[in-house]
């Protein structure tokens, strides 16, 4: 009984249509490495634009497919997640070992870290396993330079057996040498790569069993190990990839035949094999080389001054969002209002019936208008300023900081770092959440994401901040707002974890596993990247979406201004249906109709409460805060409602964009009603216990 391959690999291309070996014009090379070697950066720079990402089919971890053309020849270049071994502790690891084992890539490329180069060692040797088809990238020669680290590549390749390449990717030094060696390579070059050494124990096990494996995987002896070793899910990748008669069950039979092989002997094994060829090859001319990065970490992670930094450094992005969003976003709304004067000259509207211009220009344009002169210029500050402190190598030190907080709440450490993507835009922070292995904690981190405000609702929280707050405190009065503001985030995140705990002990129960987060170096950020990678993979991303639910929103929002019953509009007798809940929250039926008609975008909440009070039929704009101001305490406003009103904005449902993208990324209409409820229970709750305590409190007072 045994294994015949069904076409090896095909089921692996079918899913990204990537042609097989007989039929394609593209030689497909997979991009691996360890995480924060630069990896994206070489996948940047050999693809240019040239490039699209999704997600690995059944699997929420993102793929990259790129394309270059190098001497007349294309290629087609694959970024497999960044991981620090293959031996699939992780769905990350699983993918990588995967696709290298059974996507017959014509070239693997193990992108390493010149600084730390012993460690990424351990990945390139277990590839080394699977195929001979490889070729190292030291990547990050300007830092080991910088470091007074000199690495022997010439050395290096012949401890390694395949070619190796030392490459700067931020500058492009050394990528056409990367890429003349990946083109022999994907033309038939020679190479013996090296084999771990492993116990004579060991060694006798994988010859007694990988005569029973040829010719499944190109490396029969690294398929022997992992059988012995007890590895499942190789069993359940050879299922899925290979066809013959009760595979398991022979796979099963194979692997019992020789004695159960230690993994800490394996790795034990492969670390001091990567250990040798560190000694052999690397020399420190400083041995020091960390220390000032050490240092910085003293203060940045310490448990004194650690969260006051980082409250600090979150609060100047604020400022600086607040501030330079504001005239912008006047700019932009006088441009794209003065369209709406221009549309509205047309003769064309002339011949049609009122109501559709109504619908077309004062209810879907204006509320895109609205959408994208309040929700541009705020992102397009916000997420070069993240960017440029993930660039930088501080997120991962936010991620240490709140590490611990996290766990006791039986959640994940990464949630922090989505968390802090969720500050740009829910939708991506849900997309984020993708770096957590566990599928618990994942849920956990995804129903969560909504507690920090995104730049849809940070307008409303400034907005009452600065009107109901700030407006009377003169020059102090932007300090003022941007406290509050910072309170209000400050509560998302309390609430963040207090809710991730009940989670954990109730519907998602479960102890929080650990997780392993290196430190990347302080590196200088290059700048004109960070704009290119903000505008194009975050702002225009996540505006996209917005525009695309704003438009009917504004369609529905106009209807129900403008279709009356009993002389009454649609949008008066919600409010008024309302109204009941309204004050027990301390707020009104208008307030709640805003919040429920905002659900396609947080922008246009505030506008239709505005329009509602002026009962115009339509979104209007307030020519300053001060007459904003006017509006709603002349409609019963008091500093009670603007504080209810920014918890509400805070603690309520997720936009249809990101429920769009909660339902996609857990696949489950499950989820996503949960991720609906769960804020939206906890804003009500908050919203009814101030506004009670406040009126016990005038009671007694």
């Amino acid at each position: 009984m045994g294994l015949t391959t069904q076409s090896t690999g095909a089921q692996v291309r079918k899913d990204f249509s990537i042609p097989g070996p007989g039929d394609r014009t593209e030689k497909v090379i997979a991009l691996a490495g360890n995480p924060n070697t630069g990896k994206s950066t070489v996948f940047n720079s050999l693809t240019g634009m040239n490039q699209h990402t999704g997600n690995w089919p059944g699997k929420t971890v993102t793929n990259a497919l790129g394309r270059y053309q190098y001497d007349n020849e294309k290629y087609l270049l694959m970024d497999l997640p960044g991981t620090y071994s293959l031996l699939s502790s992780s769905v990350e690891e699983e993918v990588a070992r995967d696709f290298i084992c059974f996507g017959q890539p014509d070239v693997s490329v193990v992108v390493t870290d010149a600084t730390s180069l012993e460690r990424n060692l351990n990945l390139v040797l277990q590839i080394l396993e699977i195929t001979d088809r490889v070729v190292v990238c030291v990547n990050l020669m300007d830092e080991a330079q910088r470091k007074r680290i000199r690495v022997d590549l010439e050395q290096l390749e012949q401890e390694l057996g395949v070619p190796v390449v030392g490459t700067n990717a931020r500058k492009g030094e050394g990528l056409d040498a990367l890429k003349t060696a990946i083109a022999q390579m994907a033309a038939g070059a020679k190479s013996q790569p090296r084999q771990v050494g492993y116990p004579q124990e060991i060694e006798t096990v994988v010859a007694s069993l990988s005569p029973r494996l040829t010719g499944l995987i190109p490396n029969s002896r690294w398929l022997a190990l992992r059988l012995a070793s007890g590895e499942e899910s190789i069993i359940v990748s050879l299922e899925k990839y290979l066809q013959g008669d009760n595979p398991r069950d022979f796979l099963h039979t194979v692997s019992q035949e020789g004695d159960e092989i230690s993994m800490d002997l394996i790795v034990t094994s492969i670390v001091g094999e990567a250990e040798n060829i560190y000694k052999k090859t690397v020399h420190l001319e400083n041995e020091k080389h960390n220390a000032v990065d050490r240092k910085i970490d003293s203060v940045l992670t310490s448990k004194v001054f650690g969260f006051p930094i980082m409250i600090a450094m979150l609060g100047l992005i604020f400022w600086l969002t607040i501030q330079g969003a504001n005239y912008p976003s006047q700019l932009l709304a006088k441009l794209l209002f003065g369209i709406e004067d221009w549309l509205s000259g047309l003769a064309l509207w002339e011949s049609l019936p009122p109501w559709i211009y109504g619908i077309l220009v004062t209810g879907m344009y204006r509320t895109l208008a609205w959408v994208v002169s309040v929700m541009l210029p705020p992102m397009a500050i916000f997420f070069p300023l993240f960017t440029l402190l993930e660039d930088l190598g501080y997120l991962p030190r936010v991620a240490f900081n709140l590490d611990h907080r996290f766990n006791k709440a039986c959640a994940h450490g990464k949630q922090a770092l989505t968390m802090c993507m969720g500050f740009g835009c829910n939708a991506a922070g849900v997309i984020a959440c993708r770096i957590i292995d566990s599928p618990r904690e994942r849920l956990i981190a995804t129903i969560t994401n909504n507690f920090v405000p995104c730049n849809g609702r940070f307008p409303i929280i400034i907005v009452m901040a600065t009107a109901f707050l700030a407006i009377r405190a003169g020059s102090l009065g932007k300090g003022i707002a941007v406290l509050a503001v910072l309170a209000v985030v400050i509560i998302g995140i309390i609430i963040t974890l207090w809710v991730s705990k009940l989670l954990s002990r109730t519907i998602l129960r479960g102890l929080p596993s650990s997780f392993i987060l290196e430190m990347p170096p302080y590196r200088k950020p290059q700048v004109g990247k960070i704009l290119v990678r903000s505008l194009f993979d975050r702002t225009l991303f996540v505006l996209g979406r917005a525009v695309a639910v704003a438009a009917p929103a504004g369609a529905l929002v106009w209807l129900m201004a403008n279709i009356t019953i009993a002389d009454v509009s649609l949008l008066a007798h919600g409010a008024r249906l309302l109204a009941p809940l309204g004050w027990l929250m301390g707020l009104d039926g208008v307030i709640l109709v805003g919040f429920l008609l905002g659900l396609p975008a947080n922008e246009i909440v505030l506008p239709i409460i505005i329009m509602s009070y002026l009962a115009s039929g339509s979104i209007q704009e307030m020519e300053s805060l001060a007459s904003l101001q006017q509006l709603l305490v002349a409609n019963g406003w008091t500093w009670l409602t603007a504080v209810n009103v920014m918890l509400l904005s805070l603690l309520h449902f997720p936009c249809a964009t990101t429920l769009w993208t909660i339902r996609k990324e857990t696949q489950s209409w499950k989820w996503t009603v949960i991720s609906f409820l769960v804020p939206t229970i906890v804003g009500i709750i908050a919203c009814v216990s101030v506004a009670a305590v406040v009126r016990l409190l005038g009671m007694l007072f």
